[in-house]
């Protein structure tokens, strides 16, 4: 086996610089006079609407595009105005399907704007049609387009905005007001648009009638609604809400546990073992390894504890302690953890209102825990157009205070057993977070499993691991109470043991969340990855070994650095080559933590990092070095040819905070070709969805994996050859970074 190795090199960085080409249609594409007439026809109608309705004191509008589309296909120039552009604008963004008979999804995006702009954007769109009416026999196609650039004397309007009007209309459907239809019954946790920036929430609320004390709003836009508030506002406006979901969230609980025979265990005491947190329900503390967990209860005064809500946060924390004690099958490795225990819930149904509130001031008040579990969930399935409050606020945490949540996926409801397509529940729709979903002994997804993906594209779950299942008479072996092990099933099971991982990763061997993040889906993905919507990208190894170490005939190593401007690359990775030949087949993962913006609906992930890892080739048109990445991305590569927005999604996971790439191990594998430089390379595009949230920065980890595909140890060559062109080599050993971990907690008495 060989260790993992960690280079640190000097990547090179590089601003973006505009490309200016000139405005046109697609080869195919037309836009009638009668279709930008229809579109003016309907602001129209909006403008009047909101000219009677002044409580906004602007319109909120949406517009229907006819497919997923890039950023560069929004609006551009109708909502301009002086410096602000369309996106500024922007306040949601969701999709809805092109028709009742397809599939195929479209975008959707709301816009609250001044009304002027509203009337400027009609005024432009009846100029263009009536001069396409006119002068251009009512269509515009791309041959008529082009020739605009060379021959256009209208004056009515100047050619410029004449062509961007254009383009823009042929890129919308339709513009139209949504409203919300949706019968409540109890609490639920809405959020608004954003809308006019100097009239806060209450105030804005108030307008209809509506008085929302201080403490029941989450943040800006999401506030805790009893029905008959929320009724009031569905009737008064039914525009202004942009989505809600359930407050009262139900504690999915999993097999009925079978007690055995009481088992005497015996427990060292702690030294001074890396700290997890657990936020779960109660902790009983007077279970034989009482002495390693510190339990903080944040249930109100006032409401009885019962027996039964100390059962499942026992039985997680027990894992995280001493999991393999009773479960030798899955000893990891990584001896034992401190916890600190955070009762936040009972069992059966909660507020999760109340349980937001409380990870946020639990976080922020334990600043020493990087690493934290979380094996609650709701019986309700996530939505398809929007992240859950959960989810958004562990997501905000995550970038605020640099911890990792490690979140079980949730278990089938009673009553939804054996369906296939039934979605996770919040918070496992967390993208920063590692979400968890269980497998039987046998690598099979439990018979209680959920599925993904997250807003229909972003993979979750991310890995999964073993959590028994009581169908196969497979169950894990827990701690519930002082009377001996139990026996249990289930994705709050799974997910301690991927904690367990993650904190040895990370206090251990002082690796960075997103380094451990992306050695962990990896080692899950390995060869043969087939993204599965209940599996994600795979089962992670049980030894903590098999993921810090790789096979002979492989090199792993890890690389982390930060993207500092728009492109972020290294040229100079040397590659063994034999025969003239790369004889290798290559996987890489990246991982980062984006800035989230829950207001954006399905554009959740504000910044897209485009990954290219491969052999470094010339440009022969302008003799320029490129990436010829090993899955054939040529987005942001000059003379790379356009994609459309839903294939880069698919194809290269475009906005998604987790790229992986992999060749395919097949019988027969032929060696890479060696190019003028025999170099590999890396090369990290960043790009913003939103102007005005802007990450500079971004931090992010790499893994990369070489198989020679003879056979052929080359690990110390390599070595050789990355010091050599000035990267510094480091051996990820398990041995010497637990001596370094360990000296590191002495404590030292001074005289």
């Amino acid at each position: 086996m060989n260790n993992l190795l960690e280079l640190k090199g000097e990547f090179q960085h590089m601003k973006n610089i505009p490309g200016g080409g000139s405005l046109s249609l697609k080869k195919k594409q037309v836009v009638e006079a009668k279709h930008l007439s229809e579109l003016a026809n309907e602001l129209e109608k909006i403008s009047s609407y909101w000219e009677k309705h002044t409580e906004l004191e602007g319109a909120l509008l949406s517009a229907h595009h006819d497919r997923v589309i890039p950023k560069s296909m929004r609006l551009q120039f109708l909502f301009s105005k002086g410096k602000s552009v369309p996106n500024d604008f922007v306040v949601g963004a969701k999709f809805e399907k092109k028709d009742d008979k397809s599939e195929q999804k479209c975008h959707v995006f709301t816009y609250f704007l001044p009304l002027e702009i509203v009337k400027k954007a009609i005024n432009l769109l009846k100029i263009t049609a009536e001069v396409i009416q006119n002068e251009y026999d009512g269509v515009i196609d791309y041959n008529k387009f082009e020739s605009i650039k060379k021959n256009f004397h209208s004056k009515k309007i100047k050619r410029y905005p004449f062509q961007k009007v254009i383009i823009d209309g042929s890129n919308v459907s339709y513009f139209q007001i949504d409203r919300v239809v949706k019968d409540v019954q109890e609490d639920t946790l809405v959020t608004i648009y954003k809308t006019n920036e100097n009239l806060p929430t209450r105030k804005l609320l108030a307008r209809f009638g509506i008085y929302i004390p201080q403490e029941r709003i989450i943040d800006e836009l999401t506030i805790q609604m009893r029905p008959e508030e929320l009724a009031i506002l569905l009737d008064k406006a039914p525009y202004l809400v942009s989505m809600g979901v359930n407050d009262l969230t139900t504690y999915v609980p999993e097999e009925v546990p079978l007690i055995s025979d009481q088992e005497e265990r015996i427990i060292p005491s702690p030294k001074n073992e890396p700290i997890v947190g657990v936020i779960d329900t109660p902790f009983r503390e007077n279970v034989y390894f009482h002495e390693w967990v510190e339990y903080i209860n944040y249930i109100p005064d006032g409401i009885p504890i019962q027996d039964k809500d100390y059962t499942h946060g026992t039985e997680v924390t027990s894992i995280i302690v001493d999991g393999p004690k009773g479960n030798p099958q899955y000893d990891d490795g990584c001896g034992r953890f401190r916890v600190r225990h955070f009762g936040v819930a009972l069992s059966g149904r909660f507020s999760s209102f109340s349980v937001i509130q409380n990870i946020r001031r639990i976080i922020s008040l334990n600043k020493d825990i990087k690493v934290w579990n979380l094996s609650l969930g709701s019986i309700l399935e996530i939505n398809e157009n929007f992240i859950s409050p959960e989810a958004a606020e562990l997501d905000k945490l995550q970038n605020e205070f640099d911890v990792i949540f490690v979140i079980a996926g949730t278990n089938l409801p009673h009553g939804q057993e054996g369906n296939p397509n039934y979605r996770i529940g919040a918070p496992a729709d967390s993208l920063n977070g590692i979400v968890v979903n269980a497998v039987n002994n046998k690598g099979q997804s439990a018979s209680y499993s959920r599925t993904g993906p997250v807003l229909s594209f972003f993979v979750k779950p991310d890995v999964s691991y073993y959590g028994g299942d009581g169908k196969c008479k497979d169950y894990m072996v827990v701690c519930q109470d002082d009377m001996g092990q139990a026996y249990n099933t289930g994705t709050s099971f799974a997910a301690p043991w991927v904690t367990r991982k993650v904190a040895y990763l990370i206090y251990v061997m002082g690796l960075s969340r997103e380094v451990a993040k992306a050695l962990l889906i990896d080692s899950a993905a390995g060869w043969h990855c087939k993204i599965d919507n209940k599996k994600g990208y795979g089962v992670l190894p049980r030894s903590i070994q098999d993921i810090l170490k790789s096979e002979d005939d492989e090199i792993k190593f890890l690389v982390y650095g930060t993207t500092e401007n728009y492109t972020t690359y290294n040229y100079q990775l040397p590659i063994p080559i034999t025969d003239d030949k790369f004889p290798y087949l290559a996987r890489a993962t990246l991982v980062y933590f984006p800035l989230c913006n829950r207001n954006q609906g399905v554009d959740y992930t504000n910044t897209e990092l485009d990954f290219h890892f491969g052999r470094v080739a010339t440009n022969k048109k302008n003799n320029q070095p490129y990436i010829k990445s090993i899955n054939g991305n040529l987005q942001a590569e000059k003379g790379g040819n356009g994609i459309y927005e839903i294939d880069a999604r698919r194809d290269y996971r475009k906005w998604d905070n987790v790229k992986f790439v992999s060749d395919v191990l097949k019988s027969t594998v032929k060696p890479r070709t060696v190019y003028e430089k025999g170099m590999w390379g890396i090369k990290i595009y960043c790009k913003n969805r939103l102007s005005s949230s802007v990450q500079s920065g971004i931090p992010f980890g790499l893994v990369v994996t070489l198989k020679e595909i003879n056979g052929v140890n080359r690990y110390a060559t390599f070595i050789q050859m990355c010091q050599a062109k000035g990267w510094i080599v480091n051996e990820v050993s398990i041995e010497n970074r637990i001596d370094i971990y360990l000296k590191g907690e002495e404590s030292i008495e001074l005289d």
